[in-house]
Order: structure tokens, then sequence, then C-alpha cells
């Protein structure tokens, strides 16, 4: 009887100290990160599916930021379907965003896509705000969405956007103007056919939204992420900086600032959550 009053007081004991932990976790992260019932969608790049996008979503999870992950499907004939429900009241929801199109190369396309996705959510769960996160082609996805609906009301207001490695200017092997150099604004010396439709932009974009444009140098001589030339991501500047109520650049260098690797980097991981959702 004495050992199972041991066992029994033993584990009363753990179970005390495992709540007594998750109640100090849970607040550190309530003084860290908003409470806020604002989503934030992330948008995947070309050949990609919102597995892209876990490791940044499972990353604020882990760091108490959230409770909820949700992804959404948007088909081919731009049916909408939703994986995951979201409570009302919900602490700083994420939804991933999965393109099945998702190696067609019209980024006006994306933007429908982009735009269907976020407007159904919008419909099933009355968002007023919204937090936008891109990374490569998605980035160019959310721009076209953002020239082409621009003061939409099927839209949540913009509050925050990050792009990742995008390529604004064109993508090495995909149109970036060889030789092309950028001025302290951001405009680049030669601009790509896509840079040119979304200047636009510079008289619509949200003025709400806080910009952070996030890419990558591997240091090899080639000035890119082996894909992203750093000039091409560094244009977004050009295209929003006047209009967005801030704007702000960080680069990230070596192996792991790889394209690929920038989404699954935990250096970007870092500076991402605190951007979206620090106090």
């Amino acid at each position: 009887m004495r050992k199972g009053r041991f066992w029994a007081s033993l584990l009363s004991f753990i179970l005390v100290i495992v709540c007594g932990v998750g109640f100090v976790y849970r607040a550190q992260a309530a003084r860290h990160y908003v409470n806020s019932t604002t989503p934030t969608f992330f948008i995947h790049g070309w050949g990609s599916s919102y597995h892209a996008e876990q490791h940044m979503a499972n990353a604020a999870k882990r760091a108490g930021v959230t409770k909820t992950i949700i992804w959404a499907n948007i088909a081919k004939d731009g049916q909408v379907t939703f994986h995951g429900h979201i409570k009302q009241g919900a602490r700083n929801p994420i939804i991933e965003v999965n393109l099945a199109d998702n190696k067609q190369m019209s980024y006006k396309k994306d933007g429908e896509y982009v735009f269907k996705v976020i407007s159904a959510a919008k419909k099933k769960w009355g968002f007023s705000t919204m937090n936008l996160v891109g990374h490569s082609m998605g980035n160019l996805g959310i721009m076209y969405m953002l020239r082409d609906y621009p003061n939409s009301s099927q839209l949540p207001t913009l509050k925050k956007q990050v792009s990742i490695a995008g390529h604004f200017n064109g993508g090495i092997g995909f149109g970036y103007p060889k030789g092309s150099r950028i001025d302290q604004s951001g405009k680049p010396s030669v601009e790509e056919e896509h840079f040119t439709e979304l200047k636009d932009l510079r008289k619509t974009y949200p003025t709400t939204a806080r910009v952070l444009n996030l890419y990558g140098d591997l240091q090899d001589g080639s000035h890119s992420d082996s894909e992203i030339p750093v000039n091409s991501a560094k244009s977004l500047k050009y295209l929003v900086a006047q209009r967005a109520k801030s704007y702000q650049e960080k680069e990230f260098f070596g192996k792991r600032a790889q394209h690929s690797k920038l989404h699954s980097n935990r250096q970007v991981d870092r500076v991402l959550i605190d951007f979206l959702w620090g106090k």
C-alpha cells in the first residue's frame, strides 16, 4: 500500500510540475507576442506545396504564438477547401495555402488563386485584417493580388507582409536582366516585364501595411541565393516603400541562405516571428 501511495504521490508531483511549466510558458508567450485574431496566410513557391510552409508555421506554434494551424487547398478550377477549423477568438491563427496548379507561370493567375483563398477565408470566419507571408513565387501571387484587387471589400485589411526570396525583377534563368543595378530607392536600371507590370502598386499599395523583405546571399560570388539575385529581391522597395506604413530589409548569408533553405532557416524563423507577432 505504501508503495502504491508513493507512486501516486510522485505522479501527482510530476503533473503539478508539468502544469506549472506549461503555465509559465504560456505566460511568457503572452508577454512576448500579441493576442490577436488576425490570421497569417503563408503562400509557397513554384512547384511546391503547403508542406514548405510547415517549418515556419510550426516554429511559431512552438514559440507559443498560436495553437491554430490549418491549411487551405485551391484547386485548378478555383475551388477552395479548408482543412481544419479556426475557433472564434483563436489567437494568431495560421493558414497554410496550397496551390494545386503550382507549376504554371502566370503570376496574374497566381494572384487570382490567392485572392480566392483569402476572400473565402474572410467569408467563412469574418476576418477584418490579415498578414501575408510569401516565399519565392508566392510573393508574386501576393503582389499581383494586391495590384489587381486594390481596396477590395472581399479582402481583409493588410497589416503586415513578409517577402522571403522574392524575384520582383526576375530570377536567374527566368528573366533577370543580367547586370541590372538598383539605386537607393530600389529602382532597377533594367526592368523585367513583371516588375514593370507591378509598378501600379506604387499608387495603390495598402498604406496600412508594414513590410519585411528577407533574402539570401550564398557569398559565393553570385550575389544571389542560387536562384534569386539580391538586387531582384531588393527591388521590392521601389514598389511599396513610398506607400507602406514601414519598410525594412534583412539579408541572410551562407549555405543556409540558399533559396529553398530560407523557409527552413531558424534565423529566418526568429526574425519572422518577432516581426509578425512580437509586442
